[in-house]
């Protein structure tokens, strides 16, 4: 457990051994909680296909998959 205080802009830093224990980088997302005197911090997991969200819309993946499902009949597969 480390010690550390609130910044003038209502920032905390997060103790370097605790940020590399759960494995936590900048743009990290938390749910902020109050739990009695606690202040609890929850980190948010992003849903996996939130990060590829638009970053291959210029691929057209069905159509390779067609293609790819014709030839498998051609062979008989």
């Amino acid at each position: 457990m480390g010690v550390t205080s609130l910044s003038t802009k209502g920032q905390v830093v997060i103790p370097k051994e605790i940020r590399r224990a759960l494995g936590l980088r900048a743009g990290t997302q938390f749910r902020v909680q109050l739990e009695g005197e606690k202040i609890v911090l929850e980190k948010i997991n992003p849903n996996l296909g939130s990060e590829f969200y638009g970053k291959y819309k210029d691929v057209d993946l069905l159509s390779e998959l067609r293609e790819e499902h014709k030839r498998e009949l051609r062979k008989g597969i």
